[in-house]
């Protein structure tokens, strides 16, 4: 049998926002307006319990820095392969696994 809801792994999540972003390296203005998109499908996700508090978390952390940065700090977080791993957290934070 097939469940009803196919849990994605937290690489996807990540791969959506990370090729959102890329895709608009351009502009960053239209990638925002997307993150803002996948931040109220992150939400839905975790309240019909298809992501872990975690994930939403770290997706939190991510779009927040990517929503109110300046277009310069946009490209630097989209080059800084760290910040698209799991468990990244920003300095000072605690570490998890999810996110």
């Amino acid at each position: 049998m097939i469940p009803d809801v196919i849990r994605r792994d937290t690489r996807s999540w990540l791969s959506d926002l990370q090729e959102t972003c890329e895709r608009n390296f351009d502009a960053p203005e239209e990638a925002r307006r997307q993150i803002r998109q996948m931040a109220g499908e992150w939400i839905d996700a975790n309240r019909d319990g298809v992501m872990e508090d975690s994930l939403l978390e770290g997706l939190n952390m991510r779009a927040f820095r990517l929503l109110n940065c300046t277009d310069e700090d946009f490209s630097r977080w989209l080059d800084d392969l760290n910040f698209w791993k799991p468990g990244w957290r920003p300095e000072g934070t605690r570490d998890t696994d999810e996110s």
